[in-house]
């Protein structure tokens, strides 16, 4: 079973991380330029090497030209686990109340 997941991406931030915005919506900062396919690579790269999973599992099945994506994680796993291995538990634990 495989995760769909929508992400932003900010290029050239200078910075490599995961976090959620305001309305809850997954956000990738990432230091490659948004040409050449720079900042894809560097998207799938990071987020393979963060879950620990190999990148071959991890695929842009839409948005591959756009800010905002749609990625496909061919690992079984959910939404909450993916956040908590992507450090975000801890971000979200702002939230609750």
């Amino acid at each position: 079973m495989a995760l769909i997941i929508d992400i932003k991406v900010i290029p050239q931030s200078g910075k490599q991380l995961f976090k959620l915005d305001k309305v809850g919506r997954l956000t990738s900062y990432l230091k490659s330029a948004p040409e050449r396919g720079l900042a894809n690579k560097e998207l799938i790269k990071f987020l393979a090497k963060s879950l620990k999973i190999p990148q071959t599992d991890v695929e842009i099945i839409g948005g591959k030209t756009s800010r905002n994506k749609r990625l496909k994680i061919a690992k079984n796993i959910d939404r909450d686990t993916l956040l908590e291995q992507l450090g975000i538990q801890q971000q979200m634990n702002l939230f609750d109340s």
